[in-house]
Protein backbone atom coordinates (compact mmCIF):
# COMPACT_ATOMS: atom_id res chain seq x y z
CA UNK A 1 0.00 0.00 0.00
CA UNK A 2 1.35 3.41 -1.01
CA UNK A 3 1.25 5.87 1.91
CA UNK A 4 1.88 9.61 2.04
CA UNK A 5 2.00 11.96 5.01
CA UNK A 6 0.96 15.53 4.27
CA UNK A 7 1.69 18.10 7.00
CA UNK A 8 0.18 21.56 6.84
CA UNK A 9 1.05 24.91 8.39
CA UNK A 10 3.14 27.99 7.64
CA UNK A 11 5.11 27.43 10.84
CA UNK A 12 6.18 23.99 9.57
CA UNK A 13 6.93 25.19 6.05
CA UNK A 14 9.09 28.10 7.25
CA UNK A 15 10.98 26.03 9.80
CA UNK A 16 9.74 28.00 12.81
CA UNK A 17 8.34 24.76 14.21
CA UNK A 18 10.25 21.49 13.95
CA UNK A 19 8.06 18.85 12.33
CA UNK A 20 8.19 16.18 15.02
CA UNK A 21 4.68 15.01 14.09
CA UNK A 22 5.94 13.60 10.80
CA UNK A 23 8.81 11.70 12.40
CA UNK A 24 6.48 10.20 14.99
CA UNK A 25 3.90 9.09 12.42
CA UNK A 26 6.45 7.64 10.01
CA UNK A 27 8.19 5.79 12.83
CA UNK A 28 4.93 4.33 14.16
CA UNK A 29 3.84 3.21 10.70
CA UNK A 30 7.16 1.47 10.16
CA UNK A 31 6.85 -0.29 13.51
CA UNK A 32 3.60 -1.95 12.42
CA UNK A 33 4.87 -2.93 8.97
CA UNK A 34 3.49 -0.02 6.92
CA UNK A 35 5.93 1.54 4.45
CA UNK A 36 6.12 5.29 3.81
CA UNK A 37 6.48 6.50 0.21
CA UNK A 38 6.08 10.31 0.22
CA UNK A 39 6.18 13.22 2.62
CA UNK A 40 4.78 16.67 1.78
CA UNK A 41 4.71 19.95 3.71
CA UNK A 42 2.25 22.65 2.63
CA UNK A 43 1.67 26.12 4.03
CA UNK A 44 -1.68 27.65 4.97
CA UNK A 45 -2.59 28.53 1.39
CA UNK A 46 -5.84 27.33 -0.14
CA UNK A 47 -4.60 26.81 -3.70
CA UNK A 48 -1.35 25.10 -2.62
CA UNK A 49 -3.29 22.81 -0.29
CA UNK A 50 -5.77 21.91 -3.03
CA UNK A 51 -2.91 21.13 -5.41
CA UNK A 52 -1.18 18.97 -2.81
CA UNK A 53 -4.39 17.01 -2.16
CA UNK A 54 -4.83 16.44 -5.89
CA UNK A 55 -1.25 15.23 -6.39
CA UNK A 56 -1.42 12.93 -3.37
CA UNK A 57 -4.74 11.47 -4.53
CA UNK A 58 -3.17 10.44 -7.84
CA UNK A 59 -0.16 8.59 -6.47
CA UNK A 60 -1.04 7.25 -2.99
CA UNK A 61 -3.52 4.73 -1.65
CA UNK A 62 -3.66 6.37 1.78
CA UNK A 63 -2.86 9.96 2.74
CA UNK A 64 -2.54 11.12 6.34
CA UNK A 65 -3.10 14.88 6.58
CA UNK A 66 -1.83 16.48 9.79
CA UNK A 67 -2.92 19.94 10.90
CA UNK A 68 -5.37 22.58 9.76
CA UNK A 69 -8.34 21.42 11.87
CA UNK A 70 -8.38 24.35 14.29
CA UNK A 71 -10.90 27.18 14.67
CA UNK A 72 -8.94 30.01 13.02
CA UNK A 73 -9.08 31.40 9.48
CA UNK A 74 -5.80 29.76 8.47
CA UNK A 75 -7.12 26.28 9.35
CA UNK A 76 -8.29 25.11 5.95
CA UNK A 77 -8.22 21.31 5.93
CA UNK A 78 -11.98 20.68 6.18
CA UNK A 79 -12.89 23.26 3.52
CA UNK A 80 -10.26 22.19 0.99
CA UNK A 81 -10.99 18.50 1.60
CA UNK A 82 -14.67 19.06 0.88
CA UNK A 83 -13.87 20.98 -2.31
CA UNK A 84 -11.42 18.29 -3.45
CA UNK A 85 -14.00 15.56 -2.81
CA UNK A 86 -16.74 17.54 -4.54
CA UNK A 87 -19.03 17.75 -1.52
CA UNK A 88 -20.23 20.42 0.88
CA UNK A 89 -19.60 20.93 4.59
CA UNK A 90 -22.25 19.87 7.09
CA UNK A 91 -22.49 20.35 10.84
CA UNK A 92 -21.79 17.28 12.96
CA UNK A 93 -24.26 17.84 15.79
CA UNK A 94 -22.80 15.10 17.97
CA UNK A 95 -19.31 16.58 17.84
CA UNK A 96 -20.65 20.08 18.45
CA UNK A 97 -22.42 18.80 21.55
CA UNK A 98 -19.20 17.20 22.79
CA UNK A 99 -17.28 20.42 22.18
CA UNK A 100 -19.84 22.44 24.16
CA UNK A 101 -19.62 19.91 26.99
CA UNK A 102 -15.81 20.06 26.80
CA UNK A 103 -15.88 23.79 27.52
CA UNK A 104 -18.70 23.60 30.06
CA UNK A 105 -16.83 21.05 32.18
CA UNK A 106 -13.96 23.53 32.36
CA UNK A 107 -16.22 26.39 33.39
CA UNK A 108 -15.77 28.21 30.07
CA UNK A 109 -17.95 29.36 27.21
CA UNK A 110 -17.02 28.02 23.78
CA UNK A 111 -15.95 30.82 21.40
CA UNK A 112 -18.26 31.02 18.36
CA UNK A 113 -15.48 30.31 15.87
CA UNK A 114 -14.87 26.87 17.43
CA UNK A 115 -18.11 25.72 15.79
CA UNK A 116 -16.03 25.54 12.62
CA UNK A 117 -14.34 22.42 14.04
CA UNK A 118 -17.66 20.55 13.86
CA UNK A 119 -18.09 21.27 10.14
CA UNK A 120 -17.12 18.11 8.24
CA UNK A 121 -17.25 17.15 4.56
CA UNK A 122 -20.53 15.47 3.73
CA UNK A 123 -20.21 11.69 3.81
CA UNK A 124 -16.89 11.76 5.70
CA UNK A 125 -16.12 9.05 8.24
CA UNK A 126 -15.84 10.51 11.74
CA UNK A 127 -12.55 9.82 13.58
CA UNK A 128 -12.73 10.41 17.32
CA UNK A 129 -10.42 12.68 19.30
CA UNK A 130 -11.04 11.86 22.98
CA UNK A 131 -8.70 14.54 24.38
CA UNK A 132 -9.24 17.64 22.21
CA UNK A 133 -11.72 19.78 20.31
CA UNK A 134 -10.53 18.91 16.78
CA UNK A 135 -12.08 15.67 15.61
CA UNK A 136 -10.57 13.79 12.70
CA UNK A 137 -12.26 12.40 9.64
CA UNK A 138 -11.61 10.22 6.61
CA UNK A 139 -12.84 10.75 3.07
CA UNK A 140 -12.06 9.53 -0.43
CA UNK A 141 -10.43 12.04 -2.76
CA UNK A 142 -9.77 10.61 -6.20
CA UNK A 143 -8.52 7.06 -5.74
CA UNK A 144 -6.98 7.67 -2.31
CA UNK A 145 -8.35 7.46 1.21
CA UNK A 146 -7.48 10.63 3.17
CA UNK A 147 -7.22 10.60 6.98
CA UNK A 148 -7.26 14.01 8.68
CA UNK A 149 -5.64 14.45 12.11
CA UNK A 150 -5.04 17.48 14.38
CA UNK A 151 -1.64 19.09 14.68
CA UNK A 152 -1.52 19.02 18.50
CA UNK A 153 1.10 16.28 19.13
CA UNK A 154 -0.53 14.44 22.03
CA UNK A 155 -3.91 14.41 20.27
CA UNK A 156 -2.36 13.27 17.00
CA UNK A 157 -0.39 10.47 18.67
CA UNK A 158 -3.40 9.03 20.45
CA UNK A 159 -5.50 9.16 17.27
CA UNK A 160 -2.76 7.61 15.13
CA UNK A 161 -2.42 4.64 17.50
CA UNK A 162 -6.09 4.09 18.29
CA UNK A 163 -7.86 5.22 15.13
CA UNK A 164 -5.65 5.57 12.07
CA UNK A 165 -3.26 2.62 12.26
CA UNK A 166 -6.07 0.02 12.66
CA UNK A 167 -7.79 1.49 9.58
CA UNK A 168 -4.55 1.47 7.57
CA UNK A 169 -3.80 -2.12 8.54
CA UNK A 170 -7.29 -3.14 7.45
CA UNK A 171 -6.79 -1.34 4.13
CA UNK A 172 -3.40 -2.97 3.60
CA UNK A 173 -4.73 -6.46 4.09
CA UNK A 174 -1.98 -7.32 6.59
CA UNK A 175 -3.40 -10.17 8.64
CA UNK A 176 -1.03 -9.71 11.53
CA UNK A 177 -0.92 -8.60 15.15
CA UNK A 178 1.66 -5.93 15.94
CA UNK A 179 3.24 -4.96 19.22
CA UNK A 180 5.89 -2.50 20.32
CA UNK A 181 7.98 -2.98 23.46
CA UNK A 182 10.15 -0.10 24.69
CA UNK A 183 13.09 -0.06 27.08
CA UNK A 184 14.47 3.18 28.52
CA UNK A 185 18.07 3.12 29.70
CA UNK A 186 20.61 5.51 31.14
CA UNK A 187 24.38 5.11 31.02
CA UNK A 188 24.70 3.16 27.77
CA UNK A 189 25.32 4.90 24.45
CA UNK A 190 23.60 3.93 21.20
CA UNK A 191 26.59 2.15 19.66
CA UNK A 192 27.24 0.09 22.80
CA UNK A 193 23.59 -0.93 23.04
CA UNK A 194 23.57 -1.90 19.37
CA UNK A 195 26.61 -4.11 19.96
CA UNK A 196 25.13 -5.72 23.07
CA UNK A 197 21.87 -6.52 21.27
CA UNK A 198 23.28 -7.42 17.84
CA UNK A 199 21.62 -10.85 17.62
CA UNK A 200 18.17 -10.07 19.01
CA UNK A 201 16.50 -9.88 15.58
CA UNK A 202 17.96 -13.29 14.67
CA UNK A 203 15.68 -14.90 17.27
CA UNK A 204 12.92 -14.73 14.63
CA UNK A 205 13.99 -16.49 11.44
CA UNK A 206 11.14 -14.88 9.49
CA UNK A 207 12.45 -11.37 10.10
CA UNK A 208 9.39 -10.32 12.11
CA UNK A 209 11.44 -8.96 15.02
CA UNK A 210 12.81 -5.45 14.51
CA UNK A 211 15.13 -3.59 16.87
CA UNK A 212 15.59 0.17 16.81
CA UNK A 213 17.21 2.87 18.92
CA UNK A 214 16.36 6.49 19.61
CA UNK A 215 18.89 8.52 21.56
CA UNK A 216 17.59 11.57 23.39
CA UNK A 217 20.36 12.41 25.84
CA UNK A 218 20.70 11.49 28.55
CA UNK A 219 18.42 8.52 27.92
CA UNK A 220 18.40 5.87 25.20
CA UNK A 221 15.17 4.27 24.03
CA UNK A 222 15.44 0.73 22.68
CA UNK A 223 12.41 -0.35 20.65
CA UNK A 224 11.46 -3.93 19.92
CA UNK A 225 8.64 -4.42 17.42
CA UNK A 226 7.16 -7.74 16.38
CA UNK A 227 4.48 -9.18 14.12
CA UNK A 228 2.63 -12.47 14.29
CA UNK A 229 -0.63 -14.04 13.18
CA UNK A 230 -2.13 -14.16 16.68
CA UNK A 231 -1.56 -12.66 20.11
CA UNK A 232 -0.46 -16.06 21.43
CA UNK A 233 2.14 -16.43 18.69
CA UNK A 234 3.29 -12.86 19.35
CA UNK A 235 3.75 -13.58 23.07
CA UNK A 236 5.82 -16.66 22.25
CA UNK A 237 7.98 -14.72 19.78
CA UNK A 238 8.55 -11.71 22.03
CA UNK A 239 9.33 -13.52 25.29
CA UNK A 240 12.93 -14.65 24.50
CA UNK A 241 13.76 -11.31 22.86
CA UNK A 242 12.52 -9.34 25.87
CA UNK A 243 14.46 -11.62 28.21
CA UNK A 244 17.64 -11.16 26.14
CA UNK A 245 17.33 -7.36 26.16
CA UNK A 246 16.74 -7.27 29.91
CA UNK A 247 19.73 -9.54 30.52
CA UNK A 248 22.08 -7.67 28.16
CA UNK A 249 21.19 -4.13 29.25
CA UNK A 250 20.78 -5.22 32.85
CA UNK A 251 20.69 -2.57 35.55
CA UNK A 252 21.03 0.21 32.97
CA UNK A 253 17.32 -0.23 32.13
CA UNK A 254 15.57 2.48 34.16
CA UNK A 255 12.00 1.85 32.97
CA UNK A 256 9.90 0.18 30.29
CA UNK A 257 7.13 1.26 27.93
CA UNK A 258 5.34 4.41 29.19
CA UNK A 259 6.90 4.43 32.63
CA UNK A 260 9.42 7.16 33.48
CA UNK A 261 12.50 7.12 35.69
CA UNK A 262 10.92 9.55 38.14
CA UNK A 263 7.80 7.37 38.38
CA UNK A 264 9.97 4.34 39.16
CA UNK A 265 11.58 6.31 41.99
CA UNK A 266 8.22 7.50 43.35
CA UNK A 267 6.78 3.96 43.15
CA UNK A 268 9.84 2.57 44.97
CA UNK A 269 9.35 5.08 47.77
CA UNK A 270 5.59 4.54 47.94
CA UNK A 271 5.78 0.76 48.23
CA UNK A 272 8.13 1.24 51.21
CA UNK A 273 5.89 3.87 52.80
CA UNK A 274 9.02 6.03 52.68
CA UNK A 275 9.40 9.79 52.29
CA UNK A 276 12.06 11.80 50.50
CA UNK A 277 13.60 15.27 50.76
CA UNK A 278 15.89 16.66 48.06
CA UNK A 279 18.53 19.39 47.88
CA UNK A 280 20.07 20.47 44.58
CA UNK A 281 22.46 23.11 43.27
CA UNK A 282 22.88 24.36 39.68
CA UNK A 283 20.05 22.18 38.33
CA UNK A 284 17.38 24.92 38.32
CA UNK A 285 15.16 22.67 40.44
CA UNK A 286 14.81 20.07 37.71
CA UNK A 287 14.95 17.10 40.09
CA UNK A 288 12.17 18.54 42.26
CA UNK A 289 10.13 19.24 39.12
CA UNK A 290 10.43 15.69 37.86
CA UNK A 291 9.62 14.13 41.24
CA UNK A 292 6.12 15.53 41.07
CA UNK A 293 3.39 12.84 41.18
CA UNK A 294 0.26 13.14 39.11
CA UNK A 295 -2.73 14.67 40.94
CA UNK A 296 -4.51 12.10 43.07
CA UNK A 297 -1.47 9.84 43.41
CA UNK A 298 0.38 9.32 46.66
CA UNK A 299 3.15 11.90 47.13
CA UNK A 300 6.20 10.71 49.11
CA UNK A 301 8.15 13.98 48.60
CA UNK A 302 8.01 16.17 51.70
CA UNK A 303 10.61 18.86 50.96
CA UNK A 304 12.63 20.22 48.04
CA UNK A 305 15.51 22.64 48.50
CA UNK A 306 16.86 24.45 45.45
CA UNK A 307 19.94 26.62 46.09
CA UNK A 308 22.31 28.77 44.06
CA UNK A 309 25.16 28.67 46.57
CA UNK A 310 26.52 26.45 49.30
CA UNK A 311 25.97 28.98 52.10
CA UNK A 312 22.24 29.08 51.47
CA UNK A 313 22.06 25.30 51.27
CA UNK A 314 23.96 24.91 54.55
CA UNK A 315 21.64 27.37 56.27
CA UNK A 316 18.47 25.60 55.10
CA UNK A 317 19.63 22.14 56.21
CA UNK A 318 21.01 23.41 59.54
CA UNK A 319 24.76 23.06 58.91
CA UNK A 320 27.42 25.54 60.03
CA UNK A 321 27.84 28.41 57.56
CA UNK A 322 30.04 27.40 54.65
CA UNK A 323 33.38 29.08 54.27
CA UNK A 324 34.03 31.35 51.30
CA UNK A 325 35.41 29.39 48.34
CA UNK A 326 34.73 26.06 50.05
CA UNK A 327 35.54 23.30 47.59
CA UNK A 328 32.71 20.88 46.84
CA UNK A 329 33.38 17.20 47.43
CA UNK A 330 31.58 13.93 48.10
CA UNK A 331 31.77 14.26 51.89
CA UNK A 332 29.90 17.57 51.69
CA UNK A 333 27.16 16.02 49.53
CA UNK A 334 26.75 13.17 52.00
CA UNK A 335 26.73 15.52 55.00
CA UNK A 336 24.03 17.67 53.38
CA UNK A 337 21.86 14.59 52.81
CA UNK A 338 22.28 13.53 56.46
CA UNK A 339 21.34 16.98 57.80
CA UNK A 340 18.46 17.37 55.34
CA UNK A 341 17.07 14.03 56.46
CA UNK A 342 17.15 15.14 60.11
CA UNK A 343 15.81 18.62 59.42
CA UNK A 344 12.91 17.49 57.21
CA UNK A 345 12.01 14.32 59.10
CA UNK A 346 12.16 12.31 55.89
CA UNK A 347 13.19 8.67 55.66
CA UNK A 348 15.46 9.34 52.68
CA UNK A 349 17.29 12.46 51.58
CA UNK A 350 19.04 13.17 48.28
CA UNK A 351 21.60 15.92 47.72
CA UNK A 352 23.09 16.87 44.36
CA UNK A 353 26.02 19.26 43.92
CA UNK A 354 27.62 20.27 40.62
CA UNK A 355 31.05 21.88 40.43
CA UNK A 356 31.72 23.21 36.92
CA UNK A 357 35.24 23.87 35.68
CA UNK A 358 36.26 27.44 35.07
CA UNK A 359 36.26 28.58 31.46
CA UNK A 360 33.99 29.23 28.52
CA UNK A 361 31.06 26.97 27.75
CA UNK A 362 32.36 24.54 25.14
CA UNK A 363 32.43 20.82 24.56
CA UNK A 364 35.75 20.40 26.39
CA UNK A 365 34.37 21.96 29.58
CA UNK A 366 33.97 19.50 32.42
CA UNK A 367 32.32 19.31 35.79
CA UNK A 368 32.20 17.17 38.91
CA UNK A 369 28.91 15.77 40.20
CA UNK A 370 28.57 14.82 43.85
CA UNK A 371 25.51 12.85 44.99
CA UNK A 372 24.67 12.01 48.58
CA UNK A 373 21.85 9.74 49.76
CA UNK A 374 20.97 9.29 53.41
CA UNK A 375 18.56 6.50 54.30
CA UNK A 376 17.32 4.71 57.40
CA UNK A 377 20.36 2.43 57.60
CA UNK A 378 23.25 4.10 55.77
CA UNK A 379 24.54 7.11 53.88
CA UNK A 380 26.08 6.55 50.47
CA UNK A 381 27.65 8.75 47.82
CA UNK A 382 28.48 8.81 44.14
CA UNK A 383 31.00 11.00 42.33
CA UNK A 384 31.11 11.36 38.56
CA UNK A 385 32.98 13.64 36.21
CA UNK A 386 31.47 14.58 32.87
CA UNK A 387 32.59 16.63 29.89
CA UNK A 388 30.51 18.42 27.29
CA UNK A 389 29.61 21.93 28.47
CA UNK A 390 27.07 23.41 30.87
CA UNK A 391 23.84 21.92 29.51
CA UNK A 392 25.30 18.48 28.85
CA UNK A 393 26.69 18.24 32.39
CA UNK A 394 23.53 19.62 34.00
CA UNK A 395 21.25 17.18 32.13
CA UNK A 396 23.60 14.29 32.86
CA UNK A 397 23.74 15.19 36.55
CA UNK A 398 19.95 15.29 36.85
CA UNK A 399 19.55 11.89 35.22
CA UNK A 400 22.46 10.36 37.12
CA UNK A 401 21.06 11.57 40.46
CA UNK A 402 17.63 10.06 39.84
CA UNK A 403 19.23 6.84 38.59
CA UNK A 404 21.52 6.54 41.63
CA UNK A 405 18.46 7.01 43.86
CA UNK A 406 16.57 4.35 41.87
CA UNK A 407 19.48 1.96 42.23
CA UNK A 408 19.89 2.58 45.96
CA UNK A 409 16.18 2.08 46.64
CA UNK A 410 16.26 -1.22 44.75
CA UNK A 411 19.56 -2.51 46.22
CA UNK A 412 21.44 -2.21 42.92
CA UNK A 413 25.08 -1.08 42.57
CA UNK A 414 25.22 2.72 42.45
CA UNK A 415 28.77 3.07 41.13
CA UNK A 416 28.55 1.29 37.76
CA UNK A 417 30.56 3.17 35.14
CA UNK A 418 28.37 4.94 32.59
CA UNK A 419 29.40 5.85 29.06
CA UNK A 420 29.01 9.58 29.73
CA UNK A 421 31.51 9.95 32.58
CA UNK A 422 35.25 10.45 32.52
CA UNK A 423 37.36 8.40 34.91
Amino acid sequence: MLIEILCTGDEILTGKTVNTNYSHMARRFGEVGLTMHWSTVVGDDRSCLASAFQQASQRADAVIVNGGLGPTVDDLSQEVAAEAAGVGLILDENWLSRMLDFYERRGRTMPPNNKKQAMLPEGAEFIDNPIGTACGFAINIGSARFFFTPGVPREMRKMIDEQVIPRLLKMSGLKVVNRLKRFHSFGIGESRADQLLSNVEALAADGSLKLGFQAHYPQLETKLSAQAATDEELDTKLAPAIEMIRNRLGTFIISEDDQTLEQVVIDSLTCRNATLATAEMFTSGAIATRLNPKPGNQDPIIQNVVARNLKHLYRVVGMPVAEDNEILNLDIAKAISVNLKKKSGSIYALSVLIDLDKGSDKIELGGNIYIGISGPDETVGRHARMLGGHDWIRLGAIELSLDVLRRHLNSLPIDELIDFEKR
